[in-house]
């Protein structure tokens, strides 16, 4: 590659890689998905656990 062709890649692949990181930083904290995920994990494993002492867990 010639010089310029590495200048474009140098100050492009950065701005475009930094474009991606705030995308997905903001795509994470708009979704709110977390908090309804870890409280169907918490369901599952209290149900889980009421099974097993009630002994209707067929293991």
């Amino acid at each position: 590659m010639d010089e310029s062709m590495w200048g474009i890649v140098n100050i492009l692949g950065p701005a475009i890689l930094l474009i991606v990181l705030v995308w997905l930083v903001m795509r994470k904290r708009s979704t709110g998905k977390t908090g309804r995920t870890e409280q169907a994990t918490r369901d599952l494993y209290r149900e889980e656990e009421e099974r097993r002492r009630e002994g209707t867990d067929e293991l």
